[in-house]
Formats: structure tokens, sequence, C-alpha cells
């Protein structure tokens, strides 16, 4: 890795956030590398809708049975409206700290601070979950590939499962280090292949579909929100499905570095979560009608088909092809482990540039134009959170995603509120923004910490996730409502290292937006 620069922390002064002659923003970055199909593609890398479905469809269906379509088309309802408010902070204000940068400048430094940590929190959360399900395929593509069998073993070994995945962040790290040129070589292949074969699964699906022994026709009643019988059922469902959509916030992250940042990266956003959207609802479908929501052999609800679905899924539907299947999800996650290092890096990179962390997250390769400092971290510290994980829970990942979901609806959750206040002075100046500025961001952002709500209380029980718990508290509290706690805890110690950025001085609403290359 090359040397690094600084960027500055002091107070920023009314060009702070101009590009110089040559598109490079304040903080370093380099603006105008990326177009709007290289964000949307970036955009369901980082949301990896091969690794998101083997992950989440399992525990989805135990939650929500074969409402399954329709919790995932409920849960979209907040993404796309929390989305466009993304797009009406973005064109104001587009910054790469995202959440940091807008709650800040509309509820203050404290707030702001909790935002970005919430984000934070969530990437690091995922990164470990990405790694894992990299581990796991890793292996059984290995066995597919020799024909033996017991190499897919290797990934129950801790201490081996825990080393590969050290590499596999490693790789990430160094690619992510390499700038986004390295980057987009990387996803446009990855994407593509991942995409080809899951149209690939979902073809077969439909067309053997009556050949599996658990099969069911499809129903309309799938969409039927009044069958689902609890409210509970109902947040744990969505808070899942969050996590399946979770990560098109990226195209939002990278605004310093698109052409025409200020358009481009809020469209991006909102098209790559409903290409999403479209995809899984074609996969549940298929699923769910090859497979059904039974409890043996190929169901759904399966205890040992929960954790990765397309292991189990594959063979019967693709039969010969099923190496594509473990092949596809490997680099799904192998990819989203790469370009999800994008969020938590440029995060890192803004809190520091605006003195809210110490100033070694600001410092900027000299030679890629990326965020080095933060982004090594970042990779330490998804390793650290992964080892430590695997060996504390019974279900690594079932947990982290519980997890990531209640990070995921506090932070979406308050980024839209922060819309709504922000432009409080212009909600009713016209139809689109009473539209964009109000009801949007208040619906989506309420709704968000609803379900944040009612999770954090249902996993108060040690029985919620995989069991696991610590002082007769569920783990899944202990990781998201704890990991929040711990942010306030460095957030106090930050507040007198770093006084400046909590008294005003350095990021406030009048600061002035950044401009973006055209």
């Amino acid at each position: 890795m090359t040397e690094t620069t600084r960027t500055s922390t002091a107070k920023p002064g009314p060009h702070a956030h101009a590009p110089s002659a040559d598109g490079v923003s304040a903080k370093g970055l380099k603006g105008g590398q990326l177009g709007l199909l290289a964000v949307v593609v970036l955009g369901i890398s980082t949301i990896a809708p091969a690794y998101t479905l083997t992950s989440a469809l399992g525990p989805t269906v135990n939650e929500a049975g074969l409402q399954l379509p329709v919790i995932f088309l409920i849960g979209f309802i907040p993404m796309i409206l929390v989305s466009l408010a993304y797009r009406e902070l973005n064109a104001d204000s587009p910054d790469s700290g995202t959440t940091f940068t807008w709650v800040t400048k509309a509820f203050g430094p404290w707030i702001g601070w909790m935002g970005g940590w919430g984000l934070l929190a969530a990437n690091i959360i995922v990164l470990s979950n990405l790694a894992g399900v990299a581990v796991d395929f890793f292996y059984l593509f290995l066995s597919q590939l020799t024909g033996s069998p017991e190499l897919a073993d290797l990934a129950d070994n801790k201490a081996l499962n825990v080393l590969t995945c050290f590499v596999f962040v490693a790789l990430a790290v160094w690619v992510s280090y390499r700038g986004l040129h390295t980057t987009k070589v990387v996803q446009y292949s990855l994407v593509g292949f991942q995409l080809l074969v899951l149209g690939l699964f979902v073809a077969m699906a439909f067309a053997n579909w009556s050949t599996s022994e658990t099969a069911i026709p499809f129903s309309w009643d799938w969409f039927d929100v009044t069958k689902i019988e609890t409210i509970g059922q109902i947040a744990a469902g969505i808070s899942l499905s969050i996590f399946v959509y979770w990560g098109w916030d990226v195209c939002l992250t990278v605004n310093e570095e698109t052409a025409n940042g200020k358009k481009t990266a809020g469209v991006a956003g909102t098209l790559t979560a409903v290409i999403v959207l479209a995809i899984y609802l074609l996969v549940s479908i298929a699923t769910m009608m090859f497979a059904g929501v039974g409890d043996t052999g190929n169901g759904l609800n399966n205890a040992e088909n929960h954790e990765n679905i397309f292991t189990a899924l594959a063979s019967p539907i693709m039969g010969p092809f099923a190496i594509l299947m473990s092949l596809a999800v490997l680099s799904s996650s192998a990819a989203s482990l790469q370009s999800t290092f994008m969020s938590p890096s440029r995060s890192l990179l803004a809190m520091a540039h605006y003195g809210a962390l110490p100033e070694p997250f600001s410092r900027i390769s000299r030679k890629f134009a990326t965020p080095g400092f933060a982004t090594v971290a970042a990779g330490v510290m998804s390793a650290g959170f992964y080892a430590v994980m695997h060996v504390v829970s019974e279900n690594v990942l079932n947990d982290t995603i519980l997890a990531l979901g209640l990070m995921i609806c506090f932070y979406y959750g308050l980024t839209a509120l922060a819309c709504t206040w922000y432009f409080r002075h212009s909600l009713f100046t016209s139809v689109r923004h009473f539209i964009l500025r109000l009801v949007c961001p208040v619906v989506g952002g309420v709704g968000l910490f609803v379900v944040f709500v009612q999770t954090a209380v249902d996993s108060l029980a040690p029985e919620f996730g995989s069991g696991s718990e610590v002082f007769g508290v569920g783990l899944v509290f202990i990781l998201g409502v704890g990991i929040l706690a711990l942010g306030a805890v460095v957030m106090l110690v930050m507040s007198r290292t770093h006084p400046g950025f909590f008294r005003g001085q350095t990021l406030k609403r009048d600061t002035p937006a950044l401009v973006v290359p055209e």
C-alpha cells in the first residue's frame, strides 16, 4: 500500500466543499469516476442478491410462512420512501458522510454522531456476515469441484473458518484500497455472473417445480397481508426483509466520486432498490413453488436449510449446474464484501474530516485517492467482529442478520426524519416538496422506528434468533441495542477529545453544500 496524505479537519471555510481544478473534493476524493450504470452495479453488488437470499430466505420464511412475498413488498415500502428522502438530501448536500452529515445538519452533532455510528455498526456487522458466507461457499465450491464431500466440512472447523475469513477480508480491503477503477472491473464481472445464475435458478425452479415432493402451486394469497397472524410476526419479517434490501445507500456514499453526483447518486439508489425488489419476488415465488414451506425435506422451514437455502436447493433444482449456484453465492458475497467497504471507509473519512473522529481516519491514499487508513480500519474491525461472533453465537448468520435489521431501522429511520426537519421551512411550498420532504420521509422513518422498537423488545428473550444469550438476555438484543449503547459511550469520549465538532464548530446547518463535477 502506498503512502497516505491527510485532509484538513479544521473548521470548513466558505469554499471548503468546492472541488479543485482536477475534480478532487476537499476530502481528497476524485470526482467523476462513476456513471449511472457503474453506481447501480455497485449498489446491486453491495446488496448482493444471491448472498442475501441464501442467508435471509430461511429465517424470513420461518417468520412469515406463505406470506413471504407480501413481507418482501411491505419491507420494500419504507425502503423506497427512505430512498426518496436520501435523494432530496443528496440533491441539497451531496457528501460522502451521508447519514452522519445530513443528520448533523438537521439535528445537531450529538444525534448526527449516533446516526453515523449506526451506519458504521451496520456495515461492520454485514461485512462479517459476508465474510462468513464467502467462507462457507468457498469450501462448498471446492467440494463440488473436486468431488470430495469432506472439503465442505472444513467450514465447520472454527479456527480454519476464521483464518479463511481473514484472507477474504484482506483481499477485499486490498481491492477497495486500490480505488474505484479496480472496483468497477471486479464488480461488472461478478454482478453479471450472479444475476445470470439467479436467472437460471428461477427458470429451472419454475420448469421443474411439479417434480418436487414438497412443491406447492402459486397462490395470490401469498400477497394477502391479512393472513399474517401477529404484529410481532410482521415486525420480525420486515426486519429480516429490510436486511435483504439494505445496501442501496452505497450509491449515495460515492456521490463525491460520481459524475453529476447531485442527481446521479440519488437516481441510482432508487433504481437499485426497484431492480432488487423484482429479483427477490421472482426468486422467492420460484423457490416457494418448488420447495414449499414445510419443515421436512426441501421445505423452506426445515431448520437444516435455514442457514444457506441455496446449498439445500441448488442440486434438486439445477442438477449438474448446482456448482454454478455455489460459485454465484461465493462471488456475490466476495463482491459485496469488497464493495461494502466503500460505505464505512467514506463515512469514517467524513467523520474525521469534520473533526468527529481522530485525524488518521481522514488520511487519503496519494496514489489511489481512496480513504486508505479508514478502509484498513474497517477491515480490521469487521474481521475482529466475525472472530468474536463465531465463538459466542450458535448461529452466526441468523443472529447477525437480525441485529443488522435493528441497525438499519435506526439509521435509515433517523436519516428519513432528518430530511423532514432539515427542509421544514419548504415543506408546504409545493406539492412535490410536501410529498417528498414530508409524507414519504415521515411514513418511512416512523415505520422503521416502529419495527426497531418491536424487534428490540422481542429480542430481549433468549430464544429470539439462535437462542444464544448473555446473562439471560438474547444475543440479538446485546448486538443491536448494545452496540448502540457502546456508540454513546464512544461519543462521550470523542466529545472530550474532539470538542470542536460537538460544539458545532466544524459542521452545522449552514455549512456550504458540496459542489460536485457535472
